[in-house]
């Protein structure tokens, strides 16, 4: 199981990783070694995450939910490949904890009689001023 937090862990065997080469620097390194990490994390699958956690993660970040319903995270950061897969993982648990956060409901609210009035003081001022930069049309 990865541990996400005290409540939330996911079993690693969810997890697939495929490996290619890597974009940026590295030198000839570079053409050699697959170290661009790719985590693909079934979220149809998944029964340990509650349903509205995995619906608000989906819903947040639909570029990285594919048509079959996995979700995908990249890291080419590194020359190793090890510390792309690390990174990966780094990713997915701010991820899913941003999205294990229930937002606040937003609560309706009126503006106060004091504000009304500003308000509408400016706009009767600025209606004044461009009344008086009118011409009289006698010109």
């Amino acid at each position: 199981m990865f541990p996400i937090n005290d409540h939330l862990a996911i079993p690693e065997d969810e997890f697939s990783w495929t490996f290619a080469r890597s974009g940026g620097p590295g030198g000839q390194n570079v053409n050699k070694v697959a170290s661009k990490a790719q985590l693909r994390w079934s979220l149809a699958a998944n029964t340990s995450i509650p349903e509205a956690v995995k619906e608000r993660l989906r819903l947040a970040h639909l570029s990285r939910v594919t048509t079959e319903g996995d979700f995908l995270i990249v890291s080419q950061e590194s020359r190793d490949q090890e510390q792309n897969r690390e990174l990966c993982l780094e990713k997915l648990v701010a991820f899913v904890l941003r999205a294990a956060t229930v937002p606040k409901a937003r609560r309706k609210t009126k503006p106060t009689k004091a504000s009304q009035r500003r308000r509408l003081d400016a706009k009767r001022h600025a209606a004044d001023r461009k009344n008086d930069r009118r011409s009289d049309g006698n010109d």
